[in-house]
């Protein structure tokens, strides 16, 4: 099963209360592309970066199994560029610089060779893009899955409509998932969400977990409690490619597989929330990240006999 990522690789620039660093690899697609490549071969990505973005990162990726097609390399222009700074929550940021750069002329192709992927993810874009994507394939992937964030919703929510006809699940956190819907009770904003077109839902909650939605089913994984926690940049995305690669890998997108799929996905973002950047995933074995799910697996399990 192969899965196509598209999204932004990208540099970022990161404060957080634990310290800060300048300037290192970041990106939606960056982060997906790391954690799904434990589980899924080939991971397609589709991107763009400038002549700045460094040839030893397109190597890693390469030698994890990321085919590199559909990433355009600008030789004229410098990769985007986020400035960061989290609060003392580490749930909470403040963005202090934004330089599009190459991201401002995006437009993302679908490689003749990524055509006949069974799995799509599409990370936080501007939503005539993903649309862009999803329009130039030809044969509907299995799954097709999207992350949107406030600013679209803000400035783009008629294009942000369409698309949410095309995808079979949205993944958003808490505070989009009300704005989308004006609704509070994440229950009743699901609801709303799944009659705008996805199938399925997951609502982030960072260190308080995740929600997945499907009709009248709900389920609910708790985070990792972690000691602690450096740098949460990235997180959703990894939880992403957690999420997708092991949907890929096993090919059963039932709601049961489904559940395993965001426990494996909350796995990988505790790896990911450890270190500066995607540091950390870089580092982790296939025997780290089974011990972690199974610490999630002791985390919810036990036994109870009803009266």
């Amino acid at each position: 099963m192969s899965l196509i990522s598209v999204g932004t690789m990208a540099f970022d620039a990161i404060e957080t209360p634990f310290g800060k660093t300048e300037k290192i690899i970041g990106g939606s697609a960056t982060y997906v592309a790391y954690a799904a490549a434990n589980f899924v071969k080939p991971v397609q990505q589709i991107s763009i970066v400038g002549y700045d973005f460094p040839k030893e990162e397109m190597e890693e990726l390469r030698k994890r199994g990321v085919h590199l097609d559909g990433v355009e390399i600008v030789s004229n222009k410098k990769s985007f560029f986020w400035k960061g700074r989290y609060h003392e929550d580490m749930n909470n940021r403040d963005t202090l610089i934004t330089d599009l750069n190459v991201l401002a002329d995006f437009d993302p192709r679908v490689p003749d060779s990524y055509q006949g992927a069974e799995f799509l993810m599409l990370g936080n874009l501007m939503p005539k893009l993903q649309l862009n994507v999803i329009q130039e394939l030809k044969k509907r992937p299995k799954l097709i899955v999207m992350d949107t964030m406030n600013f679209w919703m803000e400035t783009a929510m008629a294009e942000l409509s369409i698309v949410l006809k095309y995808v079979d699940m949205l993944l958003v956190n808490d505070a989009e998932a009300r704005q989308l819907t004006g609704q509070f009770s994440l229950v009743k904003a699901a609801k709303s969400i799944m009659t705008m077109g996805p199938k399925y839902l997951i609502i982030k909650k960072g260190e308080h977990g995740a929600l997945l939605f499907h009709d009248d089913e709900v389920f609910y994984a708790p985070a990792l409690p972690l000691e602690d926690v450096f740098d949460p940049t990235g997180a959703g995305d990894t939880f992403a490619g957690g999420f997708m690669g092991h949907l890929a890998k096993t090919g059963d997108i039932s709601f049961e597989n489904m559940k395993r799929g965001i426990i494996v996905g909350s796995a990988m973002a505790s790896f990911c929330v450890e270190k500066f950047g995607p540091t950390r995933l870089k580092e982790i074995t296939k025997e780290d990240i089974n011990t972690r799910i199974q610490q999630f697996k002791d985390l919810v399990s036990f036994d109870i006999e009803l009266a």
